[in-house]
């Protein structure tokens, strides 16, 4: 942990340039026509992961460090979260696209929330800050809740309760969360006393959805923390002090299917985009999706390639923070999403930061005299914000 500490100015122009630039310079050849050589997402099992042998979970350490070396994904199976769970709240995410009317929407739009927080239309944002100056770019179609769209930390919802110390994004002692009234979606969190016995029955299930997909996924999200901290040679708790009040993000997205469905050619513009190509701002994501493929991934080669779908799984991914932090040594893989079906999709990311308040500076295992560090100390909150800023051309 570094003391360091940067001015504002110099961490908004440092975090938004630095990130543009990688992607810029990702997207530049995206053109190929086809794979130098093959590309896959692989599939790591990490059951053993669980084990009380230092050695197991070493050995699934060293999987995900070629992962995080190569591809930046990986699908994960023997995580240990039930398919109820994830399958509830992938159901949570259409209650509220298709349930909650328009100007119910409109009342928790992100427009008025400092931390990207409630309703998020489509015609919003661009992920990829650079589409705002791009005068064809095409229009994102996805709509989000930003409470489940961008919902930070609540201890509430922690399995182990927290510290007290959560601070926002900006180092503000508040939780900047929103949430939609029972009166007008009940059973989505249960903020709201309710008088009718049947419509009681039906908030508790919402606030258990929630809490216990949250719950077990920022489970799995520390557990996975420490099997990078092994990948990285770096000691299993290495990052186990700056996960007592996470920065998890968690996002319900749909995507409408679309009016004129395309298949993927790297010859042609898409004229219908979900999410437009971007890397993720955290350390990494922990990803679910419904059956509806849409998922793409820029190769290393730069060709963009379906994401394959593996039953039960999540998918993983680095994300900027990450690849940051380790100097480039893991990488943050561009995406996107393409719906290319005529049904609609849906998601539920969950974006793993640690502790917002804290400050970075480059792994001790990834510098050395050949590889000197690339990047300044930076306030782990202060990093996401201003790429969060970008998006909506602020």
């Amino acid at each position: 942990m570094a003391t360091a500490t940067l001015s504002y100015s110099s961490t908004q122009s440092e975090a938004r340039q630095a990130a543009q630039q990688y992607l810029n310079s990702r997207l530049a050849n995206g053109a190929a026509s086809k794979l130098q050589k093959p590309f896959t997402v692989p599939e790591i099992n990490i059951a053993s992961s669980f084990s009380s042998s230092l050695e197991d979970r070493k050995a699934v350490a060293a999987q995900i460090h070629e992962a995080c070396t190569n591809s930046g994904f990986f699908h994960i199976t023997g995580h240990g979260i039930p398919e109820q769970t994830r399958t509830a709240i992938l159901a949570l995410a259409k209650r509220f696209c298709k349930e909650l009317p328009q100007e119910k929407k409109e009342a928790l739009h992100v427009k008025n929330s400092n931390y990207f927080r409630g309703w998020e239309p489509a015609d919003f944002s661009y992920v990829n800050p650079g589409d705002w100056s791009v005068e064809d770019a095409a229009p994102e179609t996805k709509e989000g809740f930003n409470s489940n769209s961008y919902r930070g930390y609540e201890a509430g919802l922690d399995p182990a309760g927290g510290d007290g110390e959560y601070r926002e994004l900006d180092g503000a002692d508040v939780n900047g969360n929103v949430w939609p009234s029972e009166d007008d979606i009940p059973g989505f969190y249960g903020k709201y006393q309710i008088q009718s016995s049947w419509l009681r029955q039906y908030a508790n299930r919402g606030i258990e959805t929630i809490k216990d997909y949250y719950g077990q996924v920022l489970n799995l999200a520390r557990h996975l923390f420490r099997l990078f901290a092994l990948s990285l040679d770096l000691p299993e708790n290495h990052f186990e002090d700056m996960m007592t009040h996470p920065g998890g993000i968690a996002r319900l997205l749909y995507y409408p299917a679309p009016k004129n469905p395309q298949p993927l050619d790297p010859k042609q513009k898409d004229k219908e985009i979900g999410l437009g190509a971007h890397s993720d701002y955290e350390c990494f994501t922990i990803l679910l999706c419904s059956s509806a493929s849409g998922l793409e991934i820029l190769s290393p080669d730069d060709t963009w390639v379906p994401a394959p779908a593996v039953d039960g799984s999540f998918i993983i991914n680095v994300a900027d923070f990450l690849m940051r932090w380790t100097n480039g040594v893991y990488k943050s893989t561009v995406h996107r999403v393409v719906n290319r079906t005529r049904n609609e999709r849906y998601s539920v990311p969950f974006f793993f930061s640690i502790n917002y308040d804290q400050m970075v500076e480059t792994l001790p295992s990834c510098v050395s005299a050949e590889n000197p560090s690339k990047y300044p100390p930076i306030r782990a909150g202060e990093y996401v914000l201003e790429r969060l800023r970008a998006t909506a051309n602020e």
